[in-house]
């Protein structure tokens, strides 16, 4: 017996006297991966080398390596559901690396489809003793398994399962981070392969602290255009049963499970969401970060996501129903999205005039009937029509019959801000019924945003909108360009832009707490993803510059959105709003605490104090203002003096 061998049997042997009372160690039969090779035979398949039993021999000498590079794995049937309370590990001799996030299941399903991970292994265990994790979750189960991270063939030499007989509860189960954990198991535990194929299983969805689970079958596929190419594939998912998944506004079948490859921050997608939401656009989709295992494997950190549909609490156009298609019912809704992509589509056309490719999203390719087809297509026609011809800029006969300006503003508003370079690759729009205008959103697709784009970098060091430099579907820069010829849309950029900048809710420190906000909330998560995906400190996709961490990955957004208000304020000569100014000689209006407050009025003086929509907040003489607090923002201050002169001032209260 050697070394290895002499000092796991002291320690197996004092560790049973040590520990007489806790729960005891499981017992039952052994079940894993078939078909085992020992590596050290010349690569001779055996039944008897290897195998999973050689996990539960007490010999740290033996061990069990797979034929398969990954999915390997072996556990015990409990024959009873037991409440697992401890596990044990040691790795086979100089292979601790191997077990870096190697990941341990219950379940009470022999094919492992109901499972759920226990423990995650995020340190590199010591090679020749055996590592102990408590495990602190409530739910019994019949099989427990230790699943090999991926090319590593498991080599891993002893394991150990502790816990008491019991069927437990739901009340607590395990997170692996501070974020939910989403876990999904196909059946058979087949790979997903493509975007086209379905694939059955079950999804659970652990969160609030492990004292919440949602599980459901659902159908999974994968999704995306350039993502899916990468090695973190994303997902979409259709569950059987309708939900309001993490309380997501939306209850539905339909969601997404996003990547965020390229993207080594894992937020630009949620920070150009929460941009959009600033903006009050119509739907913002929703979308919260999660850990990701799909068939026992860590996939990383992704961003479960809302399906970008026609659904209530989505897009929220009428449906139609093709049994009364007559107008108005013909006339909505529809969901088109202006597509780079849109060849690879079924339910799609070009614009008569630019060449504009556009995919029909709603009504879906299965339902879709000529009619539908072709009154959409024609109505996108007339918008073209109308903003290229001579009198575009009237506001009867002109583009803006067909275009909603103030949501076209705001998507426009938010791809500049953001310094999205595929703002106008895929612009998504909405019809209502009823309704001539096509209405822009939501917003989708911000990988490359945020300063993520070589082709682009560094976008602050050139004074001009983004849209000049990014890619475009068709005819959209000629789109944007046309548009920006009419005066009446540039002064609605500027207003809408002031408004919320005159409000403090497009501010540099706000976008910037909220940037702060998430790499905290990620913090842990991004940590295991970047050990899965060890990707920090190379470019992939269109990265244009090298970060050898996450934290000078977030820094390089903090200062890239910094910059980019500075920019766009001088683009649209946007002037902030002082918190103190002199309106008269003898009258200074000025904010401190969350108060507003004047001097130098007559005694007869009437102070009125609006919010940024004309709402009377409270008036009187400059004594009622005393006292009075006001939430951050921009206020309209109008004053009357006693021989009816009309003073007013703007002012912002931080």
């Amino acid at each position: 017996m050697n070394c290895r061998a002499v000092i796991f049997a002291l320690l197996l042997s004092v560790s049973v006297n040590a520990f007489a009372d806790e729960p005891k160690e499981l017992t039952g039969t052994v079940i894993g991966t078939r078909r085992c090779i020992d590596y050290d035979q010349g690569g001779i398949v055996s039944t008897t080398v290897n195998t999973a039993a050689n996990l539960f021999d007490n010999d740290l000498d033996t061990y069990f390596a797979t034929f398969q590079k990954s999915g390997g794995w072996a556990g015990l049937d409990l024959k009873k559901k037991h409440v697992i309370t401890a596990i044990e590990y040691c790795p086979r001799a100089q292979s601790g690396d191997s077990l870096l996030l190697g990941v341990f299941e219950g379940a009470n399903n022999p094919d492992f489809g109901d499972a759920i991970p226990l423990y995650l292994i995020t340190e590199r265990p010591d090679d020749s003793l055996m590592t102990y994790k408590e495990i602190d979750c409530s739910r019994g189960f019949r099989y427990v398994r230790y699943v090999g991270p991926v090319d590593v063939r498991c080599n891993i030499a002893e394991l150990k399962f502790y816990g008491e007989e019991g069927e437990g509860d739901d009340s607590k189960l395990p997170e692996l981070t501070n974020l939910p954990t989403v876990t999904i198991h196909t059946v058979n535990a087949a790979d997903i392969v493509d975007k086209e194929t379905y694939i059955k299983g079950i999804v659970s969805v652990i969160s609030d602290g492990g004292t919440k689970i949602y599980t459901d079958s659902l159908d999974i596929r994968g999704r995306g255009n350039a993502s899916w190419d990468f090695p973190k594939k994303p997902y979409r998912m259709k569950l059987i049963n309708k939900a309001s998944l993490l309380d997501l506004p939306a209850n539905e079948n339909n969601w997404t499970l996003i990547n965020n490859y390229g993207d080594k921050t894992l937020m630009r997608n949620l920070l150009a969401f929460d941009l959009s939401e600033r903006f009050e656009m119509e739907y913002t989709p929703a979308g919260k970060p999660v850990d990701v295992f799909l068939n026992g494997e860590y996939k990383g950190c992704y961003q479960l996501c809302d399906h970008i549909e026609v659904k209530p609490e989505r897009v929220e156009v009428d449906e139609m129903s093709i049994d009364h298609l007559q107008l108005p019912e013909m006339s909505g809704g529809y969901l088109i999205e202006i597509d780079a992509y849109a060849e690879f589509e079924k339910s799609w056309f070009k614009s008569a005039m630019n060449n504009t490719p556009v995919t029909i999203k709603y009504p879906g390719d299965d339902v879709i009937v000529s009619a539908q087809f072709n009154y959409i297509k024609e109505h996108f026609n007339n918008l073209e029509e109308a903003l290229f011809s001579d009198n575009f800029n009237d506001p009867l006969e002109g583009y803006r019959k067909y275009l909603d300006v103030e949501s076209f503003v705001k998507h426009f508003l938010i791809g500049e801000l953001t310094g999205n370079t595929d703002t106008y690759w895929s612009v998504n729009m909405y019809k209502k019924r009823d309704d001539n205008r096509f209405y822009t959103g939501p917003v989708w697709d911000f990988d490359l945003a945020y300063e993520n784009d070589r082709r682009t970098y560094p976008i602050n060091d050139v004074a001009d909108w983004v849209y000049y430099r990014g890619g475009s579907a068709g005819g959209m820069k000629s789109f944007l360009n046309r548009i920006f010829g009419d005066s009446f849309f540039y002064d609605e950029v500027k207003r809408i832009y002031a408004s919320y900048r005159d409000q403090g809710v497009i501010s540099e420190e706000a976008l910037l707490k909220v940037v702060d906000d998430y790499a905290s909330e990620l913090d842990q998560s991004q940590r295991l993803n970047f050990m899965r995906w060890n990707i920090m400190g190379s470019l992939v996709h269109l990265n244009p510059k090298v970060y050898d961490c996450y934290y000078d990955e977030v820094e390089n957004v903090k200062s890239y959105i910094s910059g980019r208000i500075k920019l766009i304020d001088n683009l649209l000569n946007y002037d902030d709003v002082p918190n103190e100014t002199i309106v008269e000689s003898n009258i200074k209006i000025w904010s401190a605490d969350g108060s507003i407050y004047v001097d130098g009025l007559s005694d007869n003086a009437i102070v009125y104090v609006y919010d940024m929509i004309g709402k009377c907040l409270f008036s009187g003489d400059k004594q009622t203002l005393l006292g009075k607090t006001l939430n951050k923002g921009v206020y309209f201050v109008k004053i009357i003096e006693g021989k009816g002169e009309v003073i007013s001032s703007k002012i912002a209260v931080l």
